[in-house]
């Protein structure tokens, strides 16, 4: 903090040393063509003075900027105490440049003339009206800030709630389907129960984190599919085509799940015939490309319609607009199965 204090006001000395540099040469040029030529030895020494005099008042003005400001609505009382405090810093100026420049050169200090005051004057007001504005500015990109992270920290919790809504809606479906089971296989129904305790300490894993990599969201779906195979035995098969260079891939946790889960209730459960799954990954340029379809009969235009607006694939909008805005695309569609596509930016951690 304190090497950052002194990069600080060492950065602030050196401008002022630029412009006495740059005051220098003005002073320079200007004795130059005249009856009185300046020596270059006295041309530095009258602008360092100078400046050197306002590097000592700034940290006055920084205070004054910061205790009296003009977005406060006593606007008017910061009026009346920077009018005065400007005549009593610009006559304060005038003494500390003078005594600056004669420690330097040496000599008699030269009167201060009515010209030099008002010049001074307008000099400090408009020193104090830059450090105003980037004053304001540096308070407004800070508000800026906090607003940026409000918004993030919004997202953040919408998107908790938005998963810990998954966890209730998947557990109680997985639960249902092993009270059936319990009537039917008791040994089966027990292998679910071991399955569903790897699935949730996968996720419990996972809890703090909204993007996985591809390669844990399919560890976390062959559990699911494995507790959904003991339910429904031979009339469900898998197919996994899942290129090798997308399982960096970071993806919203559990993004698959309920998408999986509407293609077996609608394309796999209505049916007495094996029915089949399939889960496909694959990258185009910078994107990520991901499908669940299945080969069962498809639904109406009204039950697709009503679909889209159930909890699990409600979710599934929700989490994405959050996490992709307007940069992901998530379509389902119907005819000889039900298709679900994904596509999100392609990146890794």
């Amino acid at each position: 903090m304190l090497a950052h204090r002194r990069i600080k006001w060492g950065l602030i000395f050196g401008c002022w040393t630029l412009l006495g540099l740059l005051s220098a040469v003005r002073i320079k040029v200007s004795y130059a063509y005249s009856s009185f030529p300046i020596s270059w030895t006295r041309a530095l020494a009258l602008a360092l003075a100078d400046w050197y005099a306002w590097a000592a008042l700034f940290p006055v003005m920084l205070w004054l900027v910061k205790r009296f400001s003009f977005e406060r609505r006593n606007w008017w009382r910061s009026l009346l105490v920077h009018l005065p405090v400007g005549v009593v810093l610009s006559v304060v100026k005038l003494l500390i440049e003078v005594w600056l420049a004669q420690a330097i050169v040496g000599g008699r200090a030269r009167a201060v003339q009515i010209t030099q005051f008002s010049s001074t004057l307008f000099t400090y007001y408009a020193i104090l009206a830059v450090v105003f504005a980037v004053a304001y500015y540096g308070r407004a990109r800070e508000h800026e800030l906090q607003a940026a992270q409000l918004a993030s920290q919004l997202a953040e919790a919408q998107l908790a709630a938005l998963r810990m809504q998954l966890h209730p809606h998947f557990l109680f479906n997985t639960l249902h389907a092993v009270s059936s089971l319990m009537r039917k296989d008791v040994e089966a129904a027990d292998r679910m129960i071991v399955r569903l305790g790897d699935l949730l300490r996968l996720t419990l894993e996972e809890a703090g984190a909204q993007e996985t990599p591809l390669r844990r969201e399919m560890e976390l779906l062959e559990r699911y599919l494995e507790i959904e195979q003991i339910r429904f035995r031979d009339r469900l098969q898998a197919r996994i085509e899942i290129e090798a260079e997308t399982l960096d891939a970071r993806v919203p946790g559990l993004i698959l799940q309920p998408l999986v889960e509407n293609a077996i209730r609608h394309g796999i459960s209505p049916r007495a015939a094996p029915g089949q799954i399939t889960i496909r990954a694959w990258r185009e340029g910078g994107r990520l490309r991901l499908e669940v379809s299945d080969n069962g009969a498809g639904l109406t235009p009204a039950q697709l319609a009503a679909l889209k607006e159930g909890v699990g694939l409600g979710n599934t909008r929700a989490r994405l607009r959050q996490l992709y805005g307007e940069n992901h695309s998530f379509e389902l569609s119907s005819g000889g199965g039900l298709t679900a596509s994904l596509s999100l930016p392609f990146h890794v951690e």
